[in-house]
């Protein structure tokens, strides 16, 4: 009979760890029970001394970045190592540190969404002193997680609470920023966290953890509520501890979340690929366009959020596409035309940028790229159609062709851009602004796990919202179900009580 840790043994246990995939899991799985209830000012000190940790280890972590940057680059010549991969890895990239650091205090002083769950453990509980300059992640009101009260009967009344999902395994290729960004959220949701770097970002993962295993020694969190994997080949093992984790998120590779999700019985929360469409109606703001597709292709091409399809209006080929694919070109990006386009592009462009342009396959079209090549597909509507028939054509391909990540529209017309936005299946849809906006910070999270398309539970960027889930609170009087129905049986009143 296997015994778990108790929680003294748990604070004494490093977030640096080398222990088994079954300790690791089990010593978790206590201390996610521990953060659950931990008062907001605890987490939130937790995340301050992260900040400062990393902020002082900032030379020692980017000297480790580069030395795996070097092996890295080394890999990538000898066509070991895809150039997406090695740019995801660069923590020196302009705005990378500082966008990683400051998601972890954008994070602290997010609301606490399970103030109502706190009080129920701590009744003296006054609250989080945080301020929120931010963006809630949900429209809907949120009373301190209390989402829903509702009188069965007089002494009897239902309540739905948010609370942690539990403990997350985070495994990643190539992206230290992860360990930060979700190290930060674990702690701020109460969510207990076991992070499992990729070979690529050794060096980068021992030096952030050390920073954040310092840290933690420090404060309330339970430093086993934090655990960074430094054990080899023990991913597999990982996704068997289903008794104990709650929930995957693959940061990576297709190959990698393809193997993850075929290979545990655990809930995978994340995506397999970022193929993303813009489509251009020919009343959209032609300079507007150009703006748009730049940042959606050239912003950071190895980003999930980046554009890899452009689908355009047949009637926009001669009024936009020659200023966008001429601006593309410039850049340095490969534009691939089906034969509508490449035909209209051969009579607009000057001779040293028409003959760059190559043939699109079939393929292309279900292809992300994740580097500067741009998949270019002519949207025909039949003659004297109505506007919205193009606009469901490129819905169609969208739907056939998409990995339901991030999808944009580029029209003048709210009416088209709504009728977009209802009809294509992808966890983000957006009207005149580029898909790179798919993002968590930009959102207004702090910072996110990763983008999901998820139909369950969390869709797109998931933020703190994304990480909780809930339960049900039912006090009453000593009622019994047998008190209810039939004829002579008590009725249920069901009434909505306000959660104020």
């Amino acid at each position: 009979m296997s015994v778990l840790p108790n929680v003294a043994e748990i604070k004494k246990t490093m977030s640096l760890t080398d222990s088994s995939p079954a300790q690791i899991a089990k010593a978790a799985s206590v201390a996610s029970r521990n953060l659950a209830t931990l008062p907001s000012a605890d987490r939130n000190n937790a995340l301050t001394a992260i900040h400062q940790s990393l902020l002082q280890a900032k030379e020692s972590i980017l000297e480790a970045n580069a030395r795996d940057l070097n092996l890295a680059s080394k890999a990538a010549e000898d066509g070991q190592l895809s150039q997406s991969v090695l740019k995801r890895l660069d923590l020196g990239r302009p705005g990378k540190w500082d966008d990683m650091l400051q998601g972890i205090l954008d994070v602290r002083d997010l609301e606490d969404s399970r103030e109502h769950l706190l009080r129920m453990v701590h009744p003296s509980y006054e609250g989080s002193d945080q301020t929120y300059s931010g963006l809630t992640e949900s429209t809907e009101p949120q009373q301190d997680g209390l989402t829903l009260k509702t009188l069965l009967d007089d002494g009897l009344v239902l309540e739905r609470i948010t609370c942690p999902i539990g403990v997350l395994l985070i495994i990643f290729e190539a992206r230290p920023e992860v360990i930060a960004n979700i190290a930060a959220l674990a702690i701020k949701s109460g969510n207990a966290a076991i992070l499992k770097g990729g070979k690529e970002s050794t060096a980068s993962f021992h030096a952030i953890s050390s920073a954040i295993s310092s840290a933690l020694t420090t404060t309330a969190v339970p430093n086993a509520a934090i655990q960074l994997v430094t054990t080899r080949d023990v991913i597999a093992s990982l996704l068997e501890c289903d008794n104990h984790i709650d929930l995957v998120i693959p940061r990576g590779s297709n190959e990698l979340v393809r193997y993850v999700k075929a290979s545990t019985r655990i809930p995978v929360l994340g995506h397999a690929d970022g193929l993303c469409h813009i489509y251009i109606h020919p009343d959209a703001e032609p300079d507007s366009c150009v703006r748009i597709l730049l940042d959606s292709k050239l912003g950071y091409p190895a980003a999930c959020n980046s554009v890899e399809t452009l689908l355009i209006h047949q009637d926009a080929l001669r009024s936009h596409l020659p200023a966008i694919v001429s601006a593309l070109l410039e850049k340095g990006c490969s534009i691939r035309c089906d034969d509508a386009s490449k035909q209209s592009l051969l009579t607009s462009l000057p001779t040293d940028k028409s003959a760059l342009l190559q043939d699109a396959a079939e393929e292309d079209y279900d292809t992300e790229f994740l580097s500067p090549i741009l998949a270019i597909k002519t949207v025909i509507a039949p003659a004297n159609a109505p506007e919205d028939v193009a606009v469901s054509l490129a819905v169609a391909h969208i739907n056939a062709h998409s990995s339901h990540h991030t999808d944009a529209i580029l029209t003048s017309s709210a009416s088209l851009a709504q009728q977009f936005q209802a009809s294509v299946d992808s966890a983000c849809v957006f009207w005149n602004t580029s898909t790179r906006m798919a993002d968590g910070m930009r959102f207004g999270f702090g910072t996110e796990v990763g983008i999901s398309t998820n139909k369950i539970h969390a869709r797109g960027p998931v933020g703190l919202e994304g990480l909780c889930i809930y339960k049900y609170a039912v006090s009453g009087n000593g009622q019994v179900a047998a008190d209810y129905g039939g004829s002579v049986g008590k009725k249920w009143k069901h009434e909505r009580l306000s959660m104020d």
